[in-house]
């Protein structure tokens, strides 16, 4: 595959990776300031927000998996282990904003707000580790 083609797939991956990581950071903030109030309300535009998060994850894996297959980058190399580990913790990270979601449209306080305070820095401690093993390149 030609270098033209690298090039762009890192592109659409980086850009994609930053759109669903904008929303990574957004919606559980939105998690604290509900347990703050009573749970009432209509949740429908944050459902929205879940929505349009998940086609820009799922480019943004794809786009990884073109990068990793299809280019070989940092195939069989241990960072490229840890990072995608965190991608796995991300995806499940994901799909567990969405279950909130959900208890927050039915009106349910799952969690306190200190535990969503804790929740919000998922993946802000993931990007840290994912950027890490892909610039340094530790093992």
């Amino acid at each position: 595959m030609g270098t033209n083609l690298y090039l762009w797939t890192k592109v659409l991956h980086i850009v994609m990776v930053t759109s669903w990581f904008a929303g990574l950071f957004y919606l559980p903030r939105i998690y604290v300031n509900l347990a703050q109030v009573d749970p009432q309300g209509s949740t429908a535009e944050y459902q929205r927000l879940y929505r349009f998060m998940l086609p820009l994850a799922t480019l943004a894996v794809l786009t990884g998996l073109v990068l990793y297959v299809g280019f070989g980058i940092g195939m069989g190399a241990g960072w490229m282990h840890v990072k995608l580990t965190c991608v796995l913790l991300l995806i499940g990270y994901h799909h567990g904003c969405g279950r909130l979601l959900k208890k927050f449209a039915a009106e349910q306080r799952s969690h306190s707000e200190r535990w969503f305070r804790v929740f919000n820095e998922g993946p802000v401690i993931l990007l840290l580790i994912v950027v890490a093993m892909v610039i340094i390149k530790p093992f």
